[in-house]
């Protein structure tokens, strides 16, 4: 199965599973553990804005920064600059925090509710390039359904 057959598989199960849940938190744990499972990434999950921080939420793998200020590294540069960043080879990026030595590629995509940005789902790879187009198009998809 192709990459994009397989988020045309699991669209409907994300769908499913925020369906009449309106509890911020639960969607994340959900989603976070329906991504990390189908796609077997290294790291899946979310980081919430708390103020000027990206304070970590739910999430699948190994453990993980707690706080992230709003234009560091990929995920608070997300938030900053209100767009999905993907980052072949995290060593390369500027500013880049090394959760894990084990991270190479990266995707993060803005969570947002009536307008403004609550949160990033946060998606590392062992491989390096590792996300392209079809992930950012159909992780955007979830994101609008959360």
């Amino acid at each position: 199965m192709t990459k994009e057959e397989t988020y045309l598989t699991l669209l409907p199960q994300a769908e499913a599973l925020l369906s009449g849940e309106n509890d911020l938190i639960a969607n994340m744990a959900n989603i976070a553990a329906l991504l990390h499972h189908t796609f077997r990434f290294w790291w899946t999950g979310f980081y919430r804005v708390e103020g000027d921080e990206l304070v970590l939420g739910p999430f699948q793998g190994p453990i993980a920064c707690t706080r992230i200020k709003k234009g560091r590294g990929v995920c608070g540069t997300t938030w900053l600059r209100e767009q999905t960043i993907i980052v072949d080879d995290v060593h390369k990026f500027e500013g880049h925090i090394a959760c894990s030595a084990e991270s190479n590629s990266e995707i993060v995509v803005p969570l947002r509710k009536d307008g403004q940005i609550v949160a990033v789902l946060d998606i590392d790879s062992r491989d390096f390039s590792n996300f392209d187009a079809i992930d950012q198009l159909y992780l955007e998809k979830i994101m609008e359904l959360m």
